[in-house]
């Protein structure tokens, strides 16, 4: 049974890293770790009702908040990656 929940997170994961990547094709970085955050408050309450409905335990709802936490590791990951790109695209214009 943890083995399924293992690889839901691991995919719940890929699909809001997919989903930040088309958003930053379509808009810019920001955005992308915008609906990441996003992907992780959609995601985390899908995988909490998943385990509940599994599992039919009130603790199972933790699975979908330890979802959430990671991918909102994720999106402070990459909006601080975001900031760094930013600053060192002003940074070299300034310089030339």
């Amino acid at each position: 049974m943890s083995d399924f929940f293992l690889i839901l997170m691991v995919l719940f994961i890929i699909a809001a890293n997919v989903i930040g990547f088309t958003s930053y094709k379509r808009k810019n970085l920001y955005f992308a770790a915008f609906s990441i955050f996003l992907s992780a408050v959609l995601f985390g309450g899908v995988g909490g009702i998943l385990a509940i409905l599994i599992i039919r335990d009130p603790f199972a709802i933790f699975f979908g908040l330890q979802v959430g936490y990671y991918l909102m590791i994720n999106s402070a990951v990459v909006l601080m990656l975001a900031v760094l790109v930013t600053v060192m695209k002003r940074f070299n214009n300034r310089t030339t």
